[in-house]
């Protein structure tokens, strides 16, 4: 048996993103940070149309930010 936990949540996401968009999570979350307080699909919808990235992707990164805030 692996001792590695799996991954789950928002955060099982991150690799695929930092792989489809060239940037690693840290600069999704700093971005996020510096776009002003918004809600959660506002913030997605920023990122969809401002970033080009995908609802899913965007959706578990403003989930993420949104639960260390």
């Amino acid at each position: 048996m692996s001792t590695e936990q799996k991954v789950k949540g928002p955060a099982s996401y991150f690799p695929s993103i930092e792989k489809n968009y060239g940037h690693p999570i840290s600069y999704w979350l700093e971005l996020l940070n510096h776009s002003g307080e918004r809600k959660h699909m506002e913030y997605v919808a920023m990122l969809k149309e401002e970033h080009k990235i995908g609802h899913g992707h965007a959706n578990a990164l403003v989930a993420y930010f949104l639960s260390k805030k």
